[in-house]
């Protein structure tokens, strides 16, 4: 399996409700993720661009794919890595929104395979906040240290 060299920035929103917290995570568009749920989950991310900051590219990344402004307060989370080989780095902010709302972006891609028709799908076609219980069950594994990281470094 070749390994990627893609380097990828997305933030991490989360919410106090009830003495704990909820995380706002985003499920993929497209007809590869329609009916996949358990480990399909991800914090709104994507490609940082030639001479981008991953700052900047994820708070781009999170805009474009939920239509939401992130705070200004961005909590340095560090990086984790897909089997892949992609590493994602990622900050963390507290806010609320409702996902129901999202406004992702598009893509376009042949579908359905070889047939010459092309189809525009949102990178993002769901969105929900999840207890750090229910996102262990959802999350993409490699994602989910960022969670656990996020809550150590409140405690500290």
């Amino acid at each position: 399996m070749p390994k990627s060299n893609k380097i990828s920035a997305g933030l991490l929103m989360y919410r106090r409700k009830s003495n704990a917290f909820e995380f706002l995570l985003v499920h993929l568009g497209g007809p590869f993720w329609t009916k996949k749920d358990a480990g399909a989950w991800f914090l709104p991310k994507g490609e940082v661009n030639p001479g981008e900051d991953e700052r900047s590219a994820a708070i781009r990344e999170f805009t474009e794919e939920t239509g939401f402004a992130p705070s200004e307060k961005l909590i340095p989370l560090g990086t984790v890595k897909h089997k892949s080989g992609k590493i994602v780095h990622a900050w963390a902010f507290e806010g609320d929104c409702d996902p129901a709302t999202i406004r992702s972006n598009t893509f376009e891609m042949e579908w359905p395979p070889r047939s010459g028709k092309n189809q525009t799908f949102p990178e993002i076609d769901r969105a929900a906040f999840f207890t750090l219980e229910t996102a262990r069950e959802k999350m993409h594994p490699s994602e989910f240290p960022l969670l656990t990281r996020f809550l150590e470094l409140l405690a500290a």
